[in-house]
């Protein structure tokens, strides 16, 4: 363990140092914080009524469109001089989401991913090609940080110009890939175009920034013959280093230490109990630049706070199952891209890739539902007859798993953009 004593702390001694700290923080931000402060005073709160994480619930939500109104550094808790980095989303859907770090945070953050790494198996002797996208996003810098103190090799590839990357896995002897999931199947199907899967030294693959289920965890470990897992990040709390998973892949360990989750009713806001599947909600507790007070993530998950096998008592967080701000309702129906996504992956195999897109229409006021997936080559040179077959069978499968109907397209191999960085499943067309 890379800091055994935080990683085994009994609850009671986590739960004291989170009260401790969440007092401070909020203390700090209804100082700094003009927005914090304002939501505090409308519901007649003061810093003193907080005594510790059994107040967590008096306190107000903080949302993602807090951020964009308060653009770029109207949330910040400290002075800029003391801003050591900024980064910022990608700002598809508005502006961009700008986060700060002061020096202190980059340590902080160093050390969460520096415990990633470490539960996962990767140390000093470790090769690490790190193909998230440097810059503004998060990933790239963020995972580069906690493997150099580990004291890694680092191969900070970013992302792009995929056959170097693969030549640069086999020169370097590159033992651990962090991507994007989907970059990794690209990453595989490029390496088995190639006929190069024999001359890899790859051992671990560590994948996050966008959804994905367990039969596509399955699908990468067999293509690249590697253990496969998960993480969890996001740019407002933190970075990549949130969450992991260890080697009993039993959930992501959250380290509890710097952040407190909580599951609530994404409709109430009423906080769930214990077990109970909701919205995911995070509190910073040693973050200086930018702090945030009860973030809604949108995340729909699970928490386990049983002791883990591994010997680590933090928390841990299920796979999220999908969000509450981009679950599409179809006729009426809530439907998450990850079902469609599980489906496919069943049947992938000879016949289909896992490469797929979900086109969401209205015509004639009535909502339509088309998923696109790909033949595979082979399953491409056969009769027609199988391509309806398959096609039969996964829209069957789909109308068991989501109870309304599906159009399902068997399209030409690779026909279906790639993508480096996040794979664009869901294109809504009832938006634009």
């Amino acid at each position: 363990m890379w800091n055994e004593k935080i990683e085994t702390m009994p609850r009671a001694e986590l739960k004291k140092l989170q009260s401790e700290r969440l007092v401070k923080q909020v203390k700090r931000m209804y100082e700094k914080v003009p927005c914090f402060k304002e939501r505090m005073d409308n519901l007649g709160l003061k810093p003193e009524d907080i005594n510790g994480v059994d107040d967590l619930h008096k306190l107000p939500f903080s949302y993602k469109s807090d951020l964009r109104d308060n653009y770029p550094y109207g949330l910040f808790a400290t002075d800029m001089s003391e801003i050591v980095r900024v980064h910022a989303s990608s700002g598809t859907t508005g502006k961009q989401i700008v986060v700060g770090y002061t020096e202190n945070d980059l340590e902080v953050w160093q050390d969460c991913v520096a415990r990633m790494f470490t539960e996962l198996g990767a140390d000093k002797n470790s090769f690490v090609q790190i193909s998230f996208g440097y810059g503004l996003f998060t990933g790239g810098l963020g995972a580069h940080g906690g493997a150099q103190k580990i004291g890694a090799t680092v191969i900070p590839t970013s992302t792009g110009n995929t056959k170097r990357q693969i030549q640069t896995m086999i020169d370097f002897g590159t033992t651990v890939l962090c991507s994007t999931p989907s970059y990794a199947l690209y990453l595989a199907e490029e390496i088995e175009a190639m006929g190069v899967k024999d001359k890899l030294k790859l051992k671990i693959g560590i994948f996050g920034a966008e959804p994905w289920t367990d039969d596509m965890r399955k699908t990468i470990e067999n293509k690249l013959n590697i253990k496969a897992y998960d993480i969890y990040g996001l740019s407002e709390i933190m970075g990549p280093g949130v969450a992991c998973e260890c080697k009993a892949q039993d959930g992501m360990h959250i380290w509890e230490d710097n952040f407190i989750p909580e599951i609530i009713d994404p409709e109430t806001g009423e906080v769930l109990p214990e077990g109970a599947t909701g919205e995911l909600v995070f509190t910073t507790l040693t973050k200086e630049g930018f702090p945030l007070i009860r973030y809604r993530t949108r995340d729909i998950c699970s928490l386990n706070y049983e002791k883990c096998s591994c010997g680590r008592t933090h928390v841990r967080m299920n796979k999220p199952s999908g969000r509450s701000d981009d679950m599409l309702i179809i006729r009426g129906v809530n439907v998450f891209p990850s079902q469609i996504e599980e489906v496919l992956l069943k049947v992938s195999g000879e016949n289909i890739t896992p490469n797929y897109q979900i086109i969401v229409d209205r015509v004639n006021n009535n909502d339509t539902l088309d998923v696109n997936v790909e033949m595979s080559e082979a399953m491409f040179e056969n009769e027609i007859i199988s391509i309806e077959k398959t096609e039969k069978q996964i829209t069957a499968m789909l109308r068991s798993t989501l109870g309304i109907g599906a159009k399902v397209h068997l399209v030409n191999p690779k026909s279906i953009e790639r993508s480096e960085g996040k794979a664009k499943r869901v294109i809504d067309k009832r938006k634009i």
